[in-house]
């Protein structure tokens, strides 16, 4: 079940080009299943299936932006007059759906816990 529709999405990001709403849709499906192994879902809980829907929506958005546009994504980019050199590099090249730090801390996940047990020998500390 996905989290998100193809209008959610459109209010969001602006529509969604006619040729690219089957993928869309396929993509928002996956980004449920995504989250499902992410998130322990509560169905009664309407905030936490709001920022389902918004998480959803923003992977789904940069997958198809990435897929799309051939500026989109660029993590760095160099350039050089003469003789004519241009390089970038794109955070997401193959239009993969992925979770941000910031959108893991929406949803309440991927923070980590350190823990000190110490051992006890014989019933003393070591």
């Amino acid at each position: 079940m996905a989290y998100a529709t193809i209008d959610d999405l459109e209010a969001r990001y602006g529509e969604v080009p006619l040729g690219l709403r089957g993928r869309a849709e396929a993509l928002l499906g996956d980004a449920a299943t995504i989250l499902d192994a992410r998130v322990e879902v509560d169905p009664a809980d309407e905030q936490q299936l709001e920022r389902l829907r918004l998480v959803s929506c923003a992977m789904v958005n940069r997958a198809l932006m990435a897929a799309e546009s051939e500026a989109y994504g660029i993590s760095d980019a160099s350039y050089t007059m003469g003789p004519f050199t241009q390089s970038a590099t794109f955070a997401n090249p193959s239009g993969d759906l992925y979770l941000t730090k910031g959108e893991l801390a929406l949803l309440g996940v991927g923070g980590g816990v350190i823990v000190d047990i110490r051992a006890r020998v014989g019933g003393e500390p070591c």
